[in-house]
């Protein structure tokens, strides 16, 4: 009880843009003044909250303001895609500190990317500074699906060669931190949560844009895992009935017409693009695809027809999601997303508006991240802070 109720009063001065007072901390969190006291006096000998100054609302002596202590703790986040991987340090307010990118190096060997992620997180906190004494841990987002109890990699589509890699612990060995892996879409979720503003707040729908693509949930507030915590495999969605074949067999799903590699192939298709080198790999990919949003952007019409058709099948896969769980909005981001943002947001907010069966109630507002492009690292990290600071009725059940 006793620790949740200090991740309530910490939750409490995090989400005040200004700070508050430990009477301001009593009526918004109903704890007794007695019990807030002590509990801040106890977050302030961690350097976890600072004394930030007084302040008057009337009559009466000034209340001393309290905020967090950005340098308190800081937590490292790691998103690892297959074309390119992503570093960063948070501290405790959600700033990222330091913040570093390379492309992946051979994917398909799981010990040499472990290997890689272990040099570039050294070397990222040496550039940065930090104490590492006051890192509360590492975050990693990985792709799906993953088995949280083991903190293994279960054969990701993209991930050829990733068969039950046991991740959490080769990084727990090699680093000294506590590990925490979960799901890219579901780190860019909570991303939004902690660092993204007004976008993170309520129930929303996070659509992930990377070499795969998937949704992450938050309703109220609280974000949604699912059972074995791989919700948000949206992948077999069918938006085109007379689209290319997909592997599940049935056809036109999002994973083989909304893709960055189902767009370079239609793009292959139409003449747009020259035909890359067989069994190109996620990078080039990703090289493909941004000459693929260059030429839209200059002016091609055949390349903005295929990123058009694109946002048209989001739509409607988007349209299944909030439907189904009728949330405020829905959140776009991921590695891909600034280079489709300009043509999705000019097209996607009105056709999610034919399709919203409840949109004479309410209309659900289509946003960018607002966290950045780095929303997975960032998110990693966040799972730490979350894990570490964050109020949860779990904690509340006796063992």
């Amino acid at each position: 009880m006793g620790d949740f109720n200090a991740a309530v009063v910490l939750d409490a001065i995090r989400r005040s843009v200004n700070g508050l007072s430990r009477v301001e901390l009593g009526h918004s969190t109903g704890l007794s003044a007695q019990t807030v006291s002590n509990i801040c006096r106890r977050l302030i000998d961690r350097d976890m909250v600072l004394e930030a100054g007084k302040a008057s609302s009337g009559p009466g002596k000034p209340r001393t303001i309290l905020k967090l202590n950005p340098g308190g703790v800081y937590a490292v986040g790691v998103h690892l895609d297959p074309a390119v991987m992503t570093f960063a340090i948070l501290d405790l307010t959600g700033a990222v500190v330091h913040r570093s990118r390379s492309a992946t190096p051979a994917a398909s060997d799981p010990d040499h990317v472990v290997r890689h992620i272990v040099e570039e997180i050294e070397r990222l906190i040496r550039e940065a500074g930090v104490d590492r004494a006051k890192i509360a841990g590492l975050g990693v987002a990985t792709p799906g699906p993953i088995d949280p109890e083991r903190g293994t990699v279960v054969d990701p589509p993209h991930l050829l060669g990733w068969h039950l890699v046991p991740l959490r612990d080769a990084l727990a060995q090699a680093t000294g931190f506590e590990v925490i892996v979960d799901k890219d879409v579901t780190a860019a979720a909570v991303a939004e949560m902690w660092a993204g503003g007004p976008s993170g707040v309520g129930s929303f729908v996070f659509f992930y844009l990377g070499t795969g693509i998937g949704a992450g949930l938050v309703l109220r507030d609280e974000v949604v895992r699912g059972s074995s915590h791989n919700s948000g495999e949206i992948g077999h969605i069918i938006v085109d009935p007379d689209g290319p074949p997909c592997g599940c067999g049935l056809r036109g799903c999002v994973a083989v017409t909304c893709t960055p590699q189902s767009l370079v192939r239609a793009a292959v298709r139409l003449g747009v693009l020259t035909a890359s080198k067989p069994n190109a790999d996620a990078r080039e990919t990703d090289v493909q695809f941004s000459a693929l949003c260059e030429l839209a952007e200059g002016g091609s019409d055949a390349a903005l027809a295929v990123l058009e058709q694109s946002a048209g099948r989001v739509a409607k896969a988007v349209s299944v999601l909030t439907n189904l769980l009728d949330v405020d909005r829905v959140v776009f981001g991921g590695p891909y997303w600034s280079r489709l943002s300009r043509v999705y947001l000019r097209r996607i907010p009105g056709l999610l508006d034919e399709l919203t069966v409840a949109r004479s109630i309410h209309r659900i507002e289509v946003a960018g991240t607002g966290v950045g492009e780095d929303v997975g690292a960032v998110g990693a990290a966040c799972l730490v802070l979350d894990h570490t600071l964050a109020p949860r009725a779990a904690r509340l059940i006796l063992g």
